[in-house]
């Protein structure tokens, strides 16, 4: 199934239908506006005019909307680089006022205890950026909240690059991390009878096992299996982060036995164990907006009351980053883990090559997991590798370097166990060595080890997979 761009989903097609109507309803005298698909400098000085009028509120609310509806129907029917260059308007003609807030500070600076309410307000609105009041009129039109999500997707790498549009990216940042606080969101559990549209978008946004056709989400969404999904009530047909989670007996050790869909369905009240095998983010437009950790905790929640006989939370998970962190240390050769034993095995492979870049090598042989000498060398090695990746490799404010890692010891998780040759797909060998990790929730101890993680403390995984540091 082609993914292309979320931009331009269904729901904004229908958006500009509907902000079509909006902005050509004559009643109001609002002007519509034209534009080539490159924004040229004609119409950059109407849309601007169109942009003043907007905020001014000419006219009133109404005209307002409909001055918005029609600014959002530009937007749409511009091309890549004609969208850029409307932002880059928004930014450099309507951003903070940068004499304002100096006047506001001296001020400040010059005020009586008497007055420094008011003149803290006269700077609170000094720093507020006029586009700041412009996007949310966006908020308001139908399909308006995935009009801005979809817009600031578009808008992160473009501000990663130009320093002029990061201001923007942040005030809409800040503004949807507002509008997404969790407790506006519903979660709601998808199943094999919700809408074929909803259904399709569990294709389109699994980021981290391809679901392969409909056989295959209908094992996924079988009744010892679950997919709960956290919902905005402005964009109720758009899952903003959804959970994959299987009922099973034991810690499951292996993602394809797990997704087989030729084994034998289990009995979800006979289950010990649910197993998060699968976690994505389905807006990118809401990235660094957090709600996975509180998705994980309210279907742990909700699992714990529909299923009694669940009693251990699980994930089976995979180490992105892994094979391109193996590649940065042998290269600067800041690596020596290993034991002897580890080292004769797979130096034995590869003659004259110290342990890791032997390691490297066999890595780099097409299908090396399917060679039991080669397997066999690797295990303890990788293993051994594995755990010091993600206990010890650390960021620049001490937490995980893996991100997965990160996400999971920052809900309150441990590492539990390596998990050898768990994820045999192409992707799985590419990424993570075909290994995988169970981190593990332990329902009385989540608030200690998030706040133990938070502080820098040392990272908590299980006696077997801190016995795999030893040299």
């Amino acid at each position: 199934m082609d993914k292309g761009s979320s931009f331009w989903n269904r729901a904004l097609r229908n958006a500009r239908s509907a902000w079509d109507k909006i902005a050509t309803d004559n009643d109001g005298g609002v002007p519509s506006i034209s534009s080539t698909p490159g924004l040229n400098d004609e119409d950059r000085v109407e849309v601007i005019k169109h942009m003043q009028a907007c905020l001014d509120r000419r006219g009133g609310e109404v005209s307002a909307r409909k001055r918005a509806a029609a600014l959002g129907h530009v937007y749409m029917s511009l091309n890549k680089a004609g969208r850029k260059r409307f932002l880059t308007l928004l930014t450099d003609e309507f951003g903070t006022d940068h004499d304002k807030v100096d006047q506001a500070v001296v001020m400040l600076s010059q005020s009586q205890a008497e007055d420094r309410f008011a003149v803290e307000q006269k700077l609170r609105e000094a720093l507020k950026a006029p586009r700041v009041q412009l996007l949310t009129q966006f908020n308001a039109l139908p399909e308006g909240v995935k009009f801005l999500v979809d817009m600031r997707e578009e808008l992160i790498p473009w501000a990663k690059k130009d320093k002029q549009l990061r201001g923007l990216e942040s005030d809409l940042k800040t503004l949807l991390t507002n509008w997404f606080d969790v407790g506006f969101l519903e979660l709601r559990q998808i199943t094999w009878e919700a809408p074929a549209a909803l259904l399709e978008k569990l294709f389109i946004y699994e980021a981290v096992h391809e679901i392969k056709d409909w056989e295959d989400l209908k094992n996924r969404l079988a009744s010892d299996r679950r997919c709960f999904a956290f919902f905005h009530p402005r964009m109720p047909d758009e899952p903003l982060i959804f959970v994959w989670v299987a009922l099973v007996n034991g810690i499951s050790d292996n993602v394809q036995v797990l997704l087989d869909h030729n084994a034998p369905q289990g009995e979800p009240t006979e289950a010990d164990c649910a197993i998060f095998y699968s976690i994505s983010n389905a807006q990118a437009g809401l990235s660094a907006i957090n709600f996975g950790n509180f998705l994980i905790k309210r279907v742990v929640d909700q699992l714990s009351r529909e299923l009694p006989n669940i009693n251990t939370f699980a994930t089976l998970s995979p180490i992105p980053g892994f094979r391109r962190w193996l590649d940065r240390v042998v290269t600067d050769g800041s690596l020596n883990i290993l034991t002897a034993e580890n080292s004769a095995a797979v130096m034995a492979l590869c003659p004259g090559k110290s342990a890791e870049a032997a390691v490297n090598e066999v890595l780099s042989r097409y299908e090396w997991h399917k060679d039991d000498k080669l397997a066999s060398a690797l295990k303890d090695p990788l293993q051994k590798l594995a755990a010091h990746y993600l206990i010890n490799e650390k960021r620049a404010g001490g937490t995980a370097e893996n991100p997965v890692a990160h996400f999971h010891l920052n809900n309150g998780a441990i590492i539990a166990q390596i998990d050898w040759l768990a994820d045999t797909s192409e992707r799985g060998i590419k990424e993570s060595a075909g290994m995988m990790i169970n981190y593990l929730y332990k329902l009385k101890t989540i608030d200690n080890n998030h706040e133990s993680y938070r502080a820098g403390e040392e990272v908590i995984a299980s006696t077997r997979v801190r016995s795999l540091l030893k040299i």
